[in-house]
C-alpha cells in the first residue's frame, strides 16, 4: 500500500510533466497535492513499518518532534491546497471568461507557494505550544506515531489541559475553515451548474469537480472524526485506528480516484503507457 501510494503519485505528476495539455491550474493544484501527499507518506509510514518489524521500538525526543512537524506541515498544506482546488474549481465554472487572466501561472504557483508556507506556520506552531510543555512519567507512545494527542497523555503541569485545547482549537479552526470555504465555493459552483439549460451541459461541467469532492469528503471526514469525535474511555485505541486510515489509507486512495474519476488524466496516463511501452502502435 506505501509504494502503491509513492508510485501513484508520482504517476500522476510524471504525466501532468510530460502531457502539455495538463498544464493548467487545475493539474498544477493537483501536482502540488501530489507532492504533498508522498511527502506525508514519507514522514510517517517508513517509521511505522520500522517498528512494525523491530522488537525494540524506540524514537528520540528530537526525532519525535521533527515526525510531528513533518506530519502538521504536510497535512495542513494538504487540506489548503484542497481548499485552493475548490477556489479554482470555482473561477472556471463561474468566471469562465475571466479564468486564464485571473488563474496565470504566476498566481497559481502564488497559491501553491502560501498553502505550503500556511502548512509551514501551523506546524511550527503547533509544535511550539506542544513541546513548550513537561513530560514526565511514562515515556511510552500509545500509538503508531508521535500522533499529537498521545504526546499530550505523556505531559504534566498545570498547562496540559489548556495547551491540549488550543491545539484542538488550532486545529479545528484551520481544518473547519478551509472545509467552509470550500462549502461555500461548490454553492456558488452548484448555483452555476443549475443555470447550464442542458443536462449533457450540467453533467460535463459538475464532472470536474467530482475528483475533488470525493478527496474532500474522504480527507475532512476522518479528519473530522479524530479532531472532533468525543473522548471515551476507549478513545485511544479507537484514535490509533482512526490515524491509521487516515494517515495510510486516504493517500492510498487519493491517486485511485484521481486516475478513475478525472477522464482527461486518465486518458492522458494512457496515452503515456502506450507511448511507453508500446511505441509502434502509438
Amino acid at each position: 500500500m506505501y509504494l502503491f501510494t509513492l508510485l501513484g503519485n508520482l504517476l500522476i505528476m510524471g504525466t501532468i510533466w510530460r502531457e502539455h495539455s495538463l498544464h493548467t491550474p487545475m493539474y498544477l493544484f493537483l501536482c502540488a497535492l501530489s507532492i504533498s501527499e508522498i511527502l506525508f507518506t514519507v514522514a510517517v509510514t517508513p517509521r511505522m513499518l520500522v517498528d512494525m518489524l523491530s522488537t525494540h521500538r524506540s524514537i528520540t525526543f528530537v526525532a519525535s518532534a521533527s515526525q510531528m512537524f513533518f506530519s502538521f506541515t504536510f497535512g495542513f498544506t494538504h487540506s489548503f491546497l484542497l481548499m485552493i482546488m475548490g477556489y479554482d474549481r470555482y473561477m472556471a465554472i463561474c468566471h469562465p471568461l475571466r479564468y486564464n487572466v485571473l488563474m496565470s501561472t504566476r498566481d497559481c504557483a502564488r497559491l501553491v507557494s502560501c498553502c505550503w508556507a500556511g502548512g509551514s506556520v501551523m506546524g511550527m506552531m503547533l509544535i511550539l505550544i506542544i513541546f513548550h510543555l513537561t513530560f514526565c512519567g511514562s515515556n511510552v507512545i500509545h500509538h503508531f506515531l508521535c500522533h499529537v494527542f498521545s504526546l499530550l497523555k505523556l505531559a504534566c503541569g498545570k498547562e496540559t489541559a489548556s495547551v491540549s485545547m488550543a491545539v484542538i482549537l488550532l486545529c479545528v479552526t484551520a481544518l473547519m475553515g478551509c472545509l467552509f470555504l470550500i462549502f461555500l465555493s461548490y454553492v456558488f459552483i452548484v448555483a452555476a451548474i443549475l443555470r447550464i439549460p442542458s443536462a449533457e451541459g450540467r453533467h460535463k461541467t459538475f464532472s470536474t469537480c467530482v475528483s475533488h469532492l470525493t478527496i474532500v469528503v474522504v480527507h475532512y471526514g476522518f479528519a473530522s472524526i479524530i479532531y472532533l469525535k468525543p473522548k471515551g474511555p476507549h478513545s485511544m485505541d479507537s484514535n490509533t485506528l482512526m490515524a491509521t486510515t487516515y494517515t495510510v489509507f486516504t493517500p492510498f486512495l487519493s491517486p485511485i480516484i484521481f486516475s478513475l474519476r478525472n477522464k482527461e488524466l486518465k486518458n492522458a496516463i494512457q496515452r503515456n503507457f502506450r507511448r511507453t511501452f508500446c511505441p509502434l502502435t502509438s
